[in-house]
């Protein structure tokens, strides 16, 4: 029996809508591979709508610019891992040790995806060249994170659970292996990109260092 001409079946605009809401992230993955491959200032708009199979005004619908890409690249990979771990430090109270161990896991374990592992290591490849992917990195993440991992180390030394230091010193001194790390792997071929090995010896000699003194 032929169907109701009054009442058609419904179109397939559902897959159509899904597939227009895959885009950003097709146009994300080219972006990122061509960034990887080429280099950020040596990559066009124009390669990358062709890369993702679109045409350039496509991409524009979703990313105005070429930097606008790369934050986006930095939203999709960097920035919830950096939510995720705010919203750890802003409910924590206590020897801040365990903690600092449980983001450090958080960490290896997203950057152990490579489509994450390549934002971060571009990002330290282009920033010295291009000021403006440093901006745009240091106001996504590093301006957001570094301060609630000072907090949290200073409520540490507050409560006596740690030694007295520096709060933002000893931030820098937690960070700047992990990005001595990646630089060394990105930019000499030199090391593994696992994180785990060296944020266990990382972490061992740090904890060590913030033992509070006990009395003799």
């Amino acid at each position: 029996m032929a169907g109701n001409p009054r009442h058609p079946p419904a179109p397939s605009a559902p897959r159509f809508r899904r597939r227009a809401e895959a885009r950003p992230d097709e146009v994300l993955d080219a972006a990122l591979d061509l960034f990887t491959r080429q280099g950020y200032a040596g990559t066009t708009v124009e390669q990358i709508a062709r890369h993702a199979g679109l045409s350039k005004a496509a991409v524009y619908l979703y990313f105005p610019s070429k930097q606008a890409l790369l934050t986006g690249l930095v939203r999709r990979a960097i920035v919830p891992v950096a939510d995720e771990a705010l919203s750890w430090i802003s409910a924590y109270r206590g020897d801040p040790r365990p903690l600092i161990r449980r983001l450090a896991s958080l960490l290896s374990g997203k950057l152990a995806d490579p489509k994450v592992f390549a934002v971060p290591s571009l990002v330290l490849r282009e920033a010295a060249a291009t000021p403006e992917i440093a901006a745009m990195y240091r106001a996504e993440v590093l301006d957001r994170m570094l301060p609630a991992l000072a907090g949290l180390i200073a409520q540490g030394i507050d409560a006596g659970h740690l030694r007295p230091v520096d709060p933002e010193l000893a931030v820098r001194s937690l960070v700047g292996p992990i990005f001595i790390h990646l630089l060394l792997f990105n930019v000499f071929g030199i090391g593994d990109p696992d994180l785990e090995p060296l944020l266990d010896t990382h972490l061992a000699l740090l904890f060590a260092g913030l033992e509070p003194e006990r009395p003799s």
